[in-house]
Parts: structure tokens; C-alpha cells; sequence
């Protein structure tokens, strides 16, 4: 199996010999021939490893514009490697700017012009601006999105490996579960980290605290078997998902000269059970060589112990504490997941693409924070007369049905309090439902762009491109919320605010549709909704893609929907 570098290794060598024809073929490409200077290429055989560090800098080009907003989403993504640091990122953000965190026991003390939010279980947050010139009566701009991704979660207990020597493998493990619909074999050979709470106990006090963790650098690996450790009938099938890869293989290995390896398409088949092959690798467990020493066990508290510190894995606890400036016997509990430590990049040569983890959907909740700060920043709430509010929901990929999923109550007693809390509440039926009619919920997930090589899995009249304007889900079935007049407010919207036509997606007749959060939001408040948001690839993969400049769609777009919605909502006959 040649591998990436290798091969890399091979093209340098072959184009010492071939440096004209190479080079040439570089140097017609004018943005790209000033990296390698205009010493027309003189001693070029003397010196590759300049050439291997040389780097090609990106076209010169209208992407350009696009990437400060682009870089704000890379830092948020990359700080948020779990849906409790997506909503302590949030409400930092909302806090610069002036927001107040709403008590649960305060319904009376909303006022036009208010900044407020709040938090559920740290996982879900909503935050809304009172307009100025609100009045009773007047409607919800809603714009949800959800904080979780695919991901493998450690298993309650987390000790998986039983032997202090690592049993025959000579390694530590962690047990670990996975969490929604993720394509898992992207996960191997990967570079993981760990992050989100812990439950510490903090006897001074007499409280068990929740503290945030995360550790970002590569503390656990998921490897590959090795192909020549497959069975033959291993490398026919592939037991997850219908998916293949490009291998490359060759007659022999050569140095000198690449026309002796031959390209084919096949088959890379792995079968793996989930159970079995998808334990990450946490430490080595072999005896120092010269003192016969090994990793001591972490203590477990005897005092009061509940039976919970034996079966978790020391190493792991012990990292924690550390991390935390804690004693092990102080941490009760944790909610702990995975994440890919390599920071979201750009992409493509004119840099018109973010490769990233959780672009599904932490893309949409960045842009629907970033569209409610720069309404009010921007001097909208003192022109507004209904209440902006954005909702970013835990558990979305496993199906919303929790205490802080879209299923909840959240989104309904949040209207209800609101309303009550400035007049039109259901103690006053009229008003009430005259504000429900108002209302409308933009509920935003990432959709499915055409992939180049398998561009028949798309309807032919309905595929996303990435980097060409936001995307309408449709279903006549109702697994998206869009309905002619909503899907009309959108595109006026758009529009109005100089965008790109809106895409439109379907299904083909022949393939399943997925769901989100709209009809789920639309059914438990009775308020209008539609299912959008930008198109990407690879979903549920443990790093995707998505387009540069259509994050500058969804922000116009939201901003747009902030300002513009009653007026575009009134043009058109309910």
C-alpha cells in the first residue's frame, strides 16, 4: 500500500529527473509560480526539501472578502467540541454585549429594548431581544438550530480495559458509546481529545460543582487493522456502509521512476463491530523496563463511595484532576465525548472551502448568534417592534425527545412567559394568539450539497452547490416543516437582501428523507416554520465540508429576517 507521503516521496524524486517538464507545466499557472522564485529553477536537484516545505499560497480572488467571517466560524467550532462549551461559548459572546442571563423565577421584569437568556442543563440556550417599539400582540422571529454532532460519548463506566498490563495488547482503553448516526470508520487513525463536564465535589462548601473540561491535544487513537491482517472476505465487503475508497497499488517499489506504479479503484472493505473495534487506545499499560514500576491506582473514596470510582479508568481520572487542579477523589461524575483535535481549516485553492469537525450544525448555531449580536449592534432592536429570539437545542441527533431537545417545552414556555411577562400572555387569549400568527421559525440545520462523485444520489432538479446560496428542504410528507408561504417569506427575504436565488433540496423518490427540529418546534407551538440551512458534504463524518461564502449567505439572511420579516410577511395573503 503506497501511503500519502510516500507517494509524495516518489513525485519529488521523479521530478529531479523531470524538472522541466514539471515545472513548466507549474510555471503556466501565474499564481502559482512565484513560490518557487525566478531562478528559472537552477539547482532544483540540490535542494528538495525546500521544495517539499514551499508553500503555494491561495488565488488571489473574490473569496477573499469571505474569510474573516469564515475565521470567527473556525474559532467558535474549535472552541465548542461539545454542546456544553457550544452554549459557555454563546453566552460569553451574548454577555460582551450586554445580555442578561433571565431568571427562572422572574417572569415580570421584561422591558422593549431588553437583552436577555437562558440556559437549560448547559446544553440548550435561548436567547431574544424585546424591540423597542414592541407592543402586545406582536410576533416571535425564531431561528433554531442544535448543538450536538455525532460522536463517541465515554460509557458511564468508563474502564474497559481489565488487566493492570494492558492484557495481550499491552495497552489502556476507554469504553465509549456511540452517540447518533455518525460514519464511524472516519474516526479511525484520527487524533482524539476529550471534553465536557465533570461533577466536582467541593466539601468547603458542602456542593458538588460542574466544571468544563477540555483537553485538546491527542490523548486517545481509534487504529485501523492493518490490511494485511484482513481476511479475504474482509476485503470484499464492507459491513457499515456502502462506501469506497481510492487505494493505490503498484507493481514494485521503485525510487526512481513513478511509471512503474499502476493507479486502480478498488475496494477497501474493513468490517468492524462498534462494540468491539471502536475503543480508543488511552495509554500504554507496560511495566517500566528498568523498575518494574507501574501506574498506580487511583484511590477509590471509601469514605460515603458509592461503588462509582471502581469502574472508571485511573488514567482517565487522574487526567481529569490534573487537568482541573482537583483531587481525584473529589470528581464524582463526568459527561465526557471525543473530538478530532485538528483545528477546522480552509480549503480549495482560492480557500472557498471550511474542512471542519461539526460544521452539522454548529455552522448554523454561529451564524443565528452571530445574526442576533449584529441586530443589535447594528441598531435593529431600537427599530423593531416584535422579539428576535435565537434557540440552540441539545440531543437534535437522537431524535429532540429530551428535557432539552426541540421536543421539549422549552420553545412554548418561552413564548408563553415572554408574552406574559409584557402583556399578552394566555391570560389574555386574544393577544396570545394574534402573537402565534405573527410568528415564524426559521429552523436551520446544514443540508446536503452534491457530492461530485455520487451526483445521482441527488433529485436532478434539486441539488445544492456548495458556495451558491442557502438551501430550502422540502417534503411533501412532512419530515421538513417548509410549506409554500413559508418557503415564499424565504426567498423574498433573500430577495430583498441582494442574495443569491435560495437552492432548493428534495429527496429522491427512491431514498429516505432525514428530519430536524422544524416540525418537531412547529407542532408543539403552533407557529410557522421552515426547514433551511447551508449545503455541505460529508455529514456525520468526523470532519466535513461546507462553502466559504455561504456562511455570508446565512448571515445576510438572518440579519434580513431580524429587519425585514413583518414587512415581507405582510405582503402576502396567510
Amino acid at each position: 500500500m503506497l501511503s500519502s507521503h510516500c507517494f509524495t516521496d516518489k513525485l519529488l524524486h521523479t521530478m529531479r529527473h523531470r524538472s522541466v517538464i514539471v515545472f513548466a507545466s507549474i510555471a503556466s499557472t501565474s499564481a502559482w509560480a512565484p513560490a518557487f522564485g525566478t531562478s528559472r529553477y537552477v539547482g532544483i536537484n540540490r535542494d528538495m526539501t525546500s521544495l517539499k516545505a514551499a508553500a503555494i499560497p491561495p488565488l488571489t480572488t473574490h473569496f477573499e472578502k469571505h474569510l474573516p467571517l469564515a475565521r470567527d466560524a473556525m474559532k467558535f467550532i474549535d472552541d465548542s467540541p461539545d454542546p456544553f462549551h457550544v452554549i459557555q461559548t454563546a453566552s460569553r459572546a451574548l454577555d460582551e454585549v450586554g445580555f442578561k442571563e433571565w431568571d427562572d423565577d422572574d417572569d415580570h421584569s421584561l422591558e422593549p429594548g431588553g437583552l436577555y437568556y437562558f440556559t437549560r442543563n448547559k446544553s440548550t440556550l435561548v436567547a431574544f431581544c424585546v424591540g423597542k417599539k414592541y407592543t402586545p400582540g406582536k410576533g416571535f422571529k425564531i431561528i433554531g438550530s442544535h448543538t450536538d454532532s455525532p460522536n463517541l460519548k465515554v460509557k458511564p463506566r468508563s474502564k474497559r480495559t481489565t488487566s493492570k498490563l494492558g492484557g495481550p495488547s499491552g495497552v489502556i482503553q476507554l469504553g465509549v458509546e456511540c452517540y447518533g448516526g455518525g460514519l464511524w470508520h472516519t474516526w479511525f487513525d484520527r487524533d482524539l481529545g476529550i471534553s465536557g463536564r465533570v461533577f466536582v465535589k467541593d466539601d468547603s462548601a458542602g456542593k458538588i460543582r460542574q466544571v468544563l473540561v477540555k483537553i485538546d491535544h491527542a490523548i486517545l487513537r481509534i487504529p485501523n487493522l492493518a490490511i494485511h491482517l484482513q481476511t479475504a472476505k474482509e476485503r470484499e465487503s464492507f459491513s457499515v456502509s456502502a462506501v469506497y475508497f481510492l487505494s493505490w497499488t503498484f507493481d514494485r517499489v521503485s525510487r526512481d521512476n513513478l511509471s512503474q506504479y499502476s493507479f486502480n479503484q478498488t475496494n477497501i472493505t474493513i468490517q468492524y463491530n462498534k462494540e468491539d473495534h471502536l475503543s480508543p487506545i488511552l495509554a500504554s499499560a507496560v511495566k517500566d523496563s528498568l523498575t518494574g514500576s507501574e501506574e498506580k491506582e487511583t484511590p477509590e473514596n471509601t469514605s460515603g463511595d458509592d461503588g462509582w470510582s471502581k469502574h472508571q479508568e485511573p488514567l482517565l481520572v487522574q487526567m481529569l484532576a490534573t487537568k482541573l487542579g482537583v483531587q481525584t477523589e473529589q470528581i464524582v461524575d463526568f459527561e465526557l465525548n471525543l473530538f478530532d483535535v485538528q483545528p477546522a481549516s480552509l480549503g480549495g485553492v482560492r480557500s472557498e472551502f471550511i474542512h471542519s469537525a461539526r460544521l452539522d450544525n454548529l455552522a448554523s448555531c454561529f451564524l443565528s448568534l452571530k445574526g442576533l449580536l449584529e441586530h443589535v449592534e447594528e441598531g435593529g432592536v431600537e427599530k423593531d417592534d416584535d422579539i428576535s429570539m435565537i434557540a440552540m437545542f441539545d440531543h437534535e441527533e437522537v431524535g429532540s425527545s429530551s428535557a432539552t431537545g426541540a421536543g421539549s417545552p422549552i420553545v412554548a414556555d418561552a413564548v408563553k412567559r415572554i408574552s406574559h411577562a409584557l402583556g399578552a400572555g394566555q391570560d389574555n387569549p386574544i393577544l396570545y394568539n394574534r402573537s402565534i400568527q405573527n410568528s415564524f421559525v426559521l429552523s436551520v440545520d446544514q443540508a446536503h450539497a452534491v457530492h461530485p462523485n455520487y451526483a445521482s444520489k441527488h433529485e436532478k432538479n434539486h441539488g445544492p452547490k456548495l458556495n451558491d446560496g442557502m438551501v430550502i428542504k422540502r417534503n411533501s410528507n412532512q419530515r421538513y416543516a417548509t410549506t409554500g408561504i413559508t418557503g415564499l417569506v424565504v426567498r423574498e427575504l433573500a430577495k430583498g437582501a441582494g442574495l443569491p436565488p435560495v437552492q432548493e433540496f428534495v429527496v429522491r423518490n427512491d431514498c429516505g428523507c432525514g428530519s430536524t427540529i422544524g416540525p418537531i418546534i412547529s407542532t408543539a407551538t403552533g407557529i410557522r416554520a421552515i426547514d433551511l440551512g447551508c449545503p455541505q458534504l460529508s455529514m456525520h463524518s468526523i470532519r466535513e465540508t461546507m462553502g466559504t461564502k455561504d456562511l455570508t449567505h446565512g448571515l445576510a439572511l438572518f440579519k434580513a429576517f431580524f429587519r425585514d420579516f413583518s414587512f415581507v410577511d405582510q405582503r402576502i395573503e396567510q
